[in-house]
């Protein structure tokens, strides 16, 4: 493994000019990557920059409106110990929380679990059908973007150099979210499909909006916009759901490798958008209850 230069900065600022000022310089929320990247020979970089003891960057704060910041050293254990956020956003937090072991979520991130750019990644597909944003900061200032056009490739994100996400967002809770994956194992395995799906009922029970995203079956995490077009307007009959999952399976783009064929990803992608919706539906059902009590 090499032996690159370690920077802890306290500041963001601090952080940016690190990194925009070495093109081998990466970034380091939790390490759970990039570590086994760097064991591995797949990365070498010239320089760390620990994010760690920016203040601000571990913790989860509530937004005026009801929406949520997390920061982007927060270790994923942490989001589930939030009452609220985890009320809110269950989806979410499972999603984050399915992430390897308990002691590699005790450091992982959802921001490096992002920035990663996997297309397995667990907690994308949750973030993407949230509607959460990331704050990103670079030599250029900030900007605020939609977490799905973070990703660009496997491996790779659009971050421009010197850019580091410092926060991701979540709007306020309107309806219900949910997250599932299929794995050949129990537990501690990669998504072969992963599906993340938020829903916002009426009064009468129809669908007003919808997000289903879906991962680990093509290059990047995809936003299905045609499968939350097929669930608008109705009350989630069962053609309804089918022509979710036909539109699922329609924006499936897999490979075939040791853990899934093309074929069975596409199959169990529209079988796994069914089961996400029933939850999310039920969790929007229940939100809806407790706002009317």
């Amino acid at each position: 493994m090499s032996s690159p230069a370690y920077h802890a900065p306290e500041t963001i600022e601090q952080a940016v000019a690190l990194l925009a000022g070495d093109a081998g310089a990466r970034p380091l929320a939790g390490g759970t990557d990039l570590i086994v990247q760097m064991r591995s020979g797949r990365n070498a970089p010239s320089a760390i920059v620990d994010l760690k003891r920016i203040a601000g960057l571990s913790g989860i704060r509530a937004l005026p409106g009801g929406g949520f910041a997390i920061g982007a050293a927060t270790a994923c254990t942490a989001l589930k110990d939030d009452a609220a956020l985890a009320a809110a956003w269950p989806g979410v937090v499972e999603a984050a929380n399915l992430i390897g072991s308990v002691q590699v979520r005790n450091r992982a991130t959802m921001a490096g679990n992002l920035c990663n750019a996997s297309p397995a990644a667990d907690s994308v597909p949750a973030l993407v059908a949230a509607g959460a944003t990331c704050l990103v900061a670079g030599p250029n200032g900030e900007r605020e973007v939609p977490v799905e056009a973070i990703p660009a490739s496997p491996g790779r994100t659009s971050l421009a150099p010197g850019e580091v996400v410092f926060e991701i967002r979540l709007p306020a809770q309107l309806g219900g979210d949910a997250y599932l994956r299929s794995i050949p194992r129990t537990e501690m395995d990669i998504a072969v499909v992963g599906a993340g799906v938020s829903l916002v009922l009426d009064a009468g029970g129809v669908c007003t909006s919808a997000r289903v995203a879906i991962g680990a079956v093509a290059p990047t995490v995809v936003l299905v916009e045609a499968a939350s077009a097929a669930l608008v307007g109705t009350r989630f009959d069962d053609a309804a759901l089918e022509a979710a999952a036909d539109a699922v399976r329609a924006a499936c783009k897999p490979i075939d490798d040791k853990r899934g064929t093309a074929e069975y990803r596409t199959a169990m992608a529209g079988v796994l958008v069914k089961r996400t919706v029933r939850i999310a539906l039920e969790r929007a059902h229940n939100n809806q209850g407790r706002s009317q009590a």
